[in-house]
């Protein structure tokens, strides 16, 4: 099964947003307000007798419209950081705060619906229901939400238009390729129109071509929605695209010029 050719112009674009250049990211860093800031973030796991330290006291400040990019050795605890400041797992210690909001004293159900309302996930892997179609595995969220059934089928249906696979909604996962799926993983990420979102290794189990449709993709809905992007990648050319670039090391967040 081949994929779609690729995606058209994103619907809903935000008035006024800035027109990018090859180094993608919305409105210079510095005029920009604070989006996320994690400060001195540990994390630590018990595997055996071995106690593995993966966060050192890692420390970031993202803006509201920036595109960045996390790399790092293989293990380094990227997945980890990213898992942290979405507070999918939470630091030992340190402080995350999000829109001037600290999160880590949340409770669970206080946190589950931060996530809800604020934030969009893509894995590597799509994790999509083989039993439920395209269009209803994107509603999924909406529903979550207790949102009136017609609204959530109209917001995913924009969703799947706006990653180029309307004419796939009712297409279940095992119909789809693999970049199709990964594009039904984004339109359900993006069905409530979260601030930010946080990818891991999208493409990483795609081929070239169908991941770099994924990557255009991605800056796409940064130019013209103005959401904020964190991606954690192995990809160099890609990182190196990006805004600004992050190397976790040693449990610490360095900046890549």
């Amino acid at each position: 099964m081949t994929d779609s050719p690729l995606v058209p112009p994103l619907a809903r674009p935000t008035s006024g947003e800035a027109t990018h250049d090859s180094s993608h990211g919305a409105s210079a860093t510095s005029a920009a307000s604070v989006l996320l800031e994690a400060r001195s973030l540990n994390k630590r796991y018990r595997k055996g007798g071995a106690v593995i330290d993966v966060l050192r006291g890692a420390s970031l400040v993202i803006k509201k419209g920036e595109v960045v990019s996390i790399i790092g050795a293989s293990g380094a605890g990227k997945s980890t950081l990213l898992h942290t400041l979405g507070t999918l797992d939470l630091p030992d210690s340190g402080t995350i705060h999000y829109g001037g909001r600290e999160l880590t004293s949340l409770s669970p159900s206080e946190l589950a619906d931060f996530r809800n309302r604020e934030l969009g996930f893509v894995f590597q892997f799509h994790h999509l229901l083989p039993e439920f179609s395209a269009l209803e595995n994107v509603m999924m969220p909406a529903l979550i939400r207790r949102l009136p059934r017609q609204d959530a089928h109209d917001r995913a249906t924009r969703a799947l238009n706006d990653v180029g696979l309307s004419h796939r909604i009712e297409h279940r996962p095992g119909e789809l390729s693999g970049g199709e799926q990964q594009r039904v993983a984004l339109a359900r990420a993006l069905v409530l129109d979260p601030p930010l979102l946080l990818a891991d290794e999208v493409t990483g189990n795609l081929d070239e071509r169908t991941g770099e449709e994924i990557h255009e993709l991605l800056f796409r809905l940064n130019s013209t929605r103005g959401i904020t992007l964190i991606v954690v990648t192995h990809n160099r050319s890609l990182a190196d695209r990006m805004s600004r670039r992050l190397v976790l090391h040693n449990g610490l967040i360095e900046e890549r010029a």
